[in-house]
């Protein structure tokens, strides 16, 4: 039986949060799919950033409550991946940022991300730097603005969107060069 508070511990349980930010990705292209106005980019912005949030809870509630699992060892940076992904290549398809950049941002975390497999099956830690969590927070201060697009008490929020992703695209080079850099040993194993 479904009670309150089993509902509000599985609401809460760091699985479902990783789970919200893979269904929120298809939910921010929906929106983003039909024609633009302030209301759906105000819900893109809104899924987006609540989704972000969970980014933060899933690791707090697993590593606080004794939660960690191998499901969210490897869905929660995926569910990161694909949201920023999916929210940064929606924004070059609205034609607001240009598509190198998000080249080059998918390309580092597909990269990555490929690299994280390789150093795991050597038995390494591959938890995410502090120059990888700046990245991460860039982005999010990038893409939340970005998503709004339209000015709001006459505040460029694309401007300030552009400002932030040009950070994101600086730290996002830094991280993955760091990343290769730091674990280049396992490039002939």
């Amino acid at each position: 039986m479904l009670t309150g508070r089993n509902l509000k511990k599985q609401l809460s349980h760091p699985n479902f949060l990783t789970m919200f930010r893979i269904a929120a990705a298809p939910g921010i292209v929906i929106l983003l799919l039909f024609p633009i106005t302030r209301l759906s980019t105000f819900f893109a912005a809104l899924l987006f950033s609540a989704a972000a949030i969970t980014d933060y809870l899933d690791g707090y509630f697993a590593r606080t409550r004794g939660l960690i699992s191998n499901f969210g060892k490897a869905m929660d940076p995926l569910a990161d991946k694909l949201l920023v992904s999916c929210s940064l290549i929606m924004l070059v398809s609205l034609n607001w940022i240009p598509a190198w950049i998000v080249c080059i941002i998918i390309g580092r975390e597909l990269a990555v991300t490929g690299l994280r497999g390789i150093i795991v099956e050597g038995g390494e830690d591959v938890s995410a730097s502090s120059l990888g969590k700046y990245k991460t927070g860039f982005q999010i201060a990038a893409i939340i603005p970005l998503l709004l697009h339209f000015q709001y008490f006459g505040i460029n929020l694309h401007a300030i969107g552009c400002f932030f992703l040009w950070g994101a695209l600086i730290l996002t080079i830094w991280s993955g060069a760091d990343y290769f850099i730091r674990f280049r040993k396992f490039f002939y194993t």
